[in-house]
C-alpha cells in the first residue's frame, strides 16, 4: 500500500476513526491478497510503517491495525503513529486486510491533545467539537507511509544490534543477533567494505569484528570521504522438521564513536559543531505522505546549504530519511513524539529499537518543550533518561527545553542542553537590539548552572516572501535576515566556549492549524519555500564559509517544489 495523506483530501481536517475493508464498511483502506504457500516460508508479516495517532473505535488506544484473514479475525492493535509495527499471520491462500485508524489526540497520546465540545446551541450544532493541540504542525489523517508484506522462514533473524568503537586505527564492530523459531542454528557474519571485499569474519550470535586501518564514518564536510559504510552480512542456517532452512540479512554499518565532554561534542574524537535545521515531514500536494523525489530534493538542498545536521522535530521520521542521512553524512538528533508532554505515560521504546543501528543518529531527544517546570518533571526525566541509557548506552540523551534555567527540573539529567528561544519574535517585538544581550545571558546562566555543552535547538523568525521594509519590520525578509545576524554574533562567540550547535527553525514551510498569526495555515518560519501558497524563493539563507566552519551569508534560494 502507498502513503495517503494529501493536503487536498476531503479528510484533511478530519478528526475521527477511519475504516478500510473489502466489504461492509467504507472502502478507505482495502487490500485483498493472494499468497503462495511454502512450507519453508509460512510466516507472512504485515508491517505498517506510518499511521496517525489513534485507535480501536470508538475510544483509544492509539492505532489499531485489524487484519481480516478470510473470516475477519482481529490480529493486532498498536499505540503510536510514527513508528512501524507488524503482525505475524498465516493465511492459507488469500486474505482481506482491514485497517482502522484514528488521529484523535488525548492527554494520554503522543503527541497529546484535547477534545473541546462547543455547547452553545446558538453558535454550534449539537455534538460539535474541535481538536485542540499545543504544537504548531498539522495533525493529518490517513496512512502516511508504506504498508508492506514479507515472509520469513520458520527460523529467522529477528533483530541485530551493532555498536562500534575505535582502538587506534582498528575499527571494532560489536554485534548481537536475535534468532526466533529455534535454539539450534548456526550464524556466520562477514563485514564487507564499499568495494565488496570481506574485511572481517565472525561466527555465533554475538561477537566482535576487528577491522585494521578502518575507514571511519564522518559527517558531511568534516572529511574528504564522508559517510563511509561497510555492509554486515548475517547468514543463518537451521535444521527444522521439514529440513534445513536459511535466512540472510545485510545491514549497513558506519564505524564511528560519539562522546560528550563538559564543553564539546566529539565524533571520532574530534570536536563537532551541529550547523543545520529543524524539519517536518510535510509538503505541498502529498502532505505528510512519504515522497522519494521530494526527499532527495531536500537532501540536495541541505548539502547546498552546507548543513551537516537536523533534528527530527517533533517525531521519528520515516526510516528512509535516516538511510539517506547514513549515506550523505547528515547527523541526526532523533526525537520522540513527546511534544508538549505533561504526563509520565508519554514515551515509547520503539524509536530506539528501530533507529539504534544508524550511524547518522548521534543523539536521542525525548521531548520538545515539555512542562519541565512541574514538580513531577525531575523524577520523570531522571527515570526516563536512565531507561533510555539502559536501552542504548552508546549515545547521549537530551530533551529540548524552553523553560527558565532556574525552574527546569529535567535539565540536570541530560547530557547536552538543547534550548529553544525566539528573542525579538515571541517578545520584545521589533527590538533586535536586545537579542545579543538576552542570548548571551541565556547561555551564561545555563552553563553556570549545569556545566554542559549546549545546542541552540530552535531560533528564527517568520518571513513572508516578497515582503520588504526598510527599516526592517516583523515578517519582512529584512527582519528575518537581521534577526539571524544578531544571533550569529553570539553563537560565533559561544561556540569557542561551550555551544556545540545551532538548528534554525525551519528548513521549509509546513502546514499547521488556521489561526490569526499563520499565513493561510502555513508556518513560514522557513529557509526553503515548498511550493504552495508561498511561491518563489527570495529568502534569507546561509551558505557555508569554510574558513569559519559555519553558515553565514545571505543568498537567494531555489524553490523547493514537490
Amino acid at each position: 500500500g502507498s502513503p495517503c495523506s494529501p493536503r487536498d483530501s476531503p479528510s484533511r481536517h478530519l478528526t475521527a476513526c477511519l475504516w478500510g475493508t473489502c466489504g461492509g464498511w467504507s472502502h478507505l483502506f482495502p487490500w485483498i491478497l493472494s499468497l503462495p504457500h511454502s512450507a519453508r516460508f509460512p510466516h507472512p508479516a504485515l508491517v505498517c510503517e506510518g499511521v496517525p495517532e489513534l485507535a480501536k473505535p470508538p475510544t483509544p488506544p492509539l492505532v489499531s491495525l485489524y487484519l481480516q484473514w478470510v473470516n475477519g479475525v482481529h490480529v493486532i492493535e498498536h499505540e503510536g503513529g510514527h513508528l512501524p509495527f507488524e503482525a505475524d499471520r498465516r493465511p492459507l491462500s488469500s486474505c482481506c486486510i482491514t485497517i482502522a485508524i484514528n488521529n484523535t489526540l488525548s492527554p494520554h497520546t503522543l503527541p497529546p491533545g484535547t477534545i473541546l465540545y462547543k455547547t452553545d446551541p446558538s453558535m454550534y450544532p449539537k455534538g460539535y467539537f474541535v481538536q485542540n493541540t499545543k504544537f504548531d504542525f498539522f495533525n493529518y489523517a490517513g496512512l502516511h507511509r508504506a504498508v508492506l508484506l514479507y515472509t520469513t522462514p520458520t527460523t529467522y533473524i529477528d533483530d541485530i544490534t551493532v555498536t562500534t568503537d575505535v582502538d587506534q586505527d582498528i575499527g571494532l564492530v560489536n554485534y548481537q543477533i536475535i534468532v526466533q523459531g529455534s535454539d539450534h542454528f548456526q550464524v556466520d557474519v562477514s563485514l564487507l567494505d564499499e568495494e565488496g571485499k570481506v574485511v572481517a569474519k565472525g561466527a555465533g550470535a554475538e561477537g566482535q569484528l576487528q577491522v585494521p586501518s578502518a575507514h571511519l564514518w564522518w559527517p558531511y564536510l568534516m572529511h574528504e570521504h564522508p559517510a563511509y559504510l561497510y555492509s554486515l552480512e548475517v547468514k543463518l542456517m537451521a535444521q527444522t522438521a521439514v529440513g534445513p532452512v536459511s535466512d540472510f540479512y545485510t545491514l549497513p554499518v558506519g564505524i564511528r564513536t560519539v562522546a560528550v565532554t563538559e564543553s564539546q561534542f566529539l565524533i571520532n574524537g574530534k570536536p563537532f559543531y551541529f550547523r543545520g535545521v529543524n524539519k517536518h515531514e510535510d509538503a505541498d500536494i502529498r502532505g505528510k505522505g512519504f515522497d522519494w523525489p521530494l526527499l532527495v530534493k531536500d537532501f540536495n538542498l541541505l548539502r547546498w546549504l552546507g548543513a551537516n545536521a537536523f533534528r527530527t522535530s517533533h517525531y521519528p521520521y520515516a526510516e528512509e530519511v535516516l538511510q539517506l542521512c547514513d549515506r550523505y553524512g547528515i547527523m541526526v538528533i532523533d526525537e520522540s513524539p513527546g511534544v508538549g508532554i505533561v504526563l509520565a505515560e508519554s514515551f515509547s521504546n520503539e524509536m530506539i529499537r528501530r533507529d539504534k543501528n544508524h550511524p547518522a543518529v548521534v543523539m536521542w531527544s525525548l521531548a520538545n518543550e515539555p512542562a519541565s517546570f512541574l514538580k513531577p518533571a525531575g523524577y520523570y526525566f531522571k527515570t526516563l533518561i536512565a531507561h533510555t541509557k539502559a536501552l542504548d548506552p552508546s549515545l547521549p540523551v537530551t530533551f529540548v527545553t524552553n523553560t527558565n534555567y532556574e525552574a527546569d527540573l529535567g535539565a540536570p539529567y541530560v547530557d547536552i542542553i538543547c534550548v529553544n528561544s525566539y528573542y525579538s519574535w515571541y517578545h520584545d517585538y521589533g527590538h533586535m537590539e536586545v537579542i545579543q544581550l538576552q542570548l548571551a545571558t541565556q547561555f551564561e546562566n545555563l552553563y553556570k548552572a549545569y556545566q554542559k555543552p549546549m545546542i541552540q535547538s530552535e531560533y528564527g523568525a517568520d518571513a513572508i516572501e516578497g515582503f520588504h521594509e526598510d527599516p526592517p519590520l516583523m515578517f519582512s525578509e529584512e527582519y528575518q535576515k537581521g534577526l539571524l545576524q544578531q544571533y550569529h554574533v553570539i553563537l560565533d562567540q559561544k561556540r569557542k566556549e561551550y555551544v556545540v550547535g545551532e538548528l534554525i527553525w525551519n528548513f521549509a514551510d509546513f502546514m499547521t492549524n488556521q489561526c490569526k498569526w499563520h499565513l493561510g495555515a502555513w508556518d513560514v518560519s522557513l529557509l526553503i519555500v515548498s511550493g504552495g501558497r508561498v511561491s518563489s524563493g527570495h529568502l534569507v539563507l546561509r551558505t557555508l564559509e569554510t574558513s569559519r566552519g559555519r553558515l553565514i551569508s545571505s543568498k537567494q534560494a531555489t524553490q523547493r517544489t514537490s
